[in-house]
C-alpha cells in the first residue's frame, strides 16, 4: 500500500526481456539502495513491482504479462523518468491516499498548460474507467496522488501544483502520452456493491 506521495524520481537503467515478461532495472536518487530490502514492494510510475535484487544504484523488479498488459511499464525506454514510492509503513503519515499500485488502465494526456504558478493537466480515461472518477475525488497519474479539478466525460483535469510538477516525471509529460491511472480505492468497492447479483 502506498500514499501517492512520491519520494524519488528514477530512470529505467536497463530492460531484458525473457519470453513475454520484462525485467526492469531502476536507478534511483534520494533513497539508498542498502536500506532496500529483497521482496519489498516499490511503485514504479504507479505500479506495484517487488524488488528482486538490489544493485549499488538501484534495484531490479519483474514485471508479468498482466502488468504489461495493464500499465505503460511495456512502453518505457532506457534512460525514461520513473516516479518511485517505497510501501506504506505503520506510523507514517498519510499526506496522499490509499494508493494501491494496482493501475486501473492507462489514460491520454491532452494537455498541459500553464496556470498561475502550476499547471493545469487534462487528461482523457478509457471509458470503462470513467465512472470511477469524481470531482474533488482522489486518483493517482503515474502513482501520483492528485485531485480532480473538472470532470466532462471522460475527460479529467488536475490542477499541479509547483512542488508537484517539479518533483514528479507529471511536469515533463507532452501530449499523447499515455499515464497510469488507478482509481480511488473506495470508488471500486462502491461499484462492486451496486452490482452485486
Amino acid at each position: 500500500m502506498f500514499t501517492g506521495l512520491i519520494e524519488s524520481v528514477g530512470s529505467i537503467a536497463g530492460i531484458t526481456t525473457h519470453g513475454d515478461d520484462l525485467e526492469l532495472e531502476i536507478s534511483f536518487a534520494g533513497i539508498a539502495p542498502d536500506s532496500l530490502r529483497l521482496g519489498e514492494s516499490i511503485a514504479v510510475n504507479g505500479v506495484c513491482l517487488t524488488v528482486r535484487q538490489s544493485t549499488t544504484s538501484g534495484f531490479i523488479a519483474d514485471v508479468s504479462v498482466e502488468s504489461l498488459r495493464r500499465t505503460t511499464l511495456g512502453a518505457v525506454r532506457v534512460g525514461d523518468p520513473v516516479n518511485l514510492e517505497r510501501s506504506l509503513q505503520i506510523g507514517d503519515r498519510l499526506g496522499g491516499h490509499f494508493v494501491f499500485g494496482h493501475v486501473d488502465g492507462f489514460g491520454r494526456v491532452l494537455d498541459l498548460k500553464p496556470e498561475g504558478q502550476g499547471f493545469r493537466l487534462a487528461i482523457e480515461a478509457p471509458q470503462n474507467l470513467k465512472h470511477l472518477i469524481a470531482i474533488k475525488g482522489s486518483i493517482a497519474v503515474d502513482g501520483v496522488s492528485l485531485t480532480v479539478a473538472h470532470l466532462q466525460g471522460p475527460v479529467f483535469e488536475i490542477a499541479l501544483i509547483p512542488h508537484t510538477a517539479q518533483k514528479t516525471t507529471l511536469g515533463g509529460l507532452g501530449r499523447g502520452r499515455s499515464v497510469n491511472l488507478e482509481a480511488d480505492m473506495l470508488a471500486r468497492y462502491v461499484e462492486r456493491v451496486l452490482q452485486r447479483d
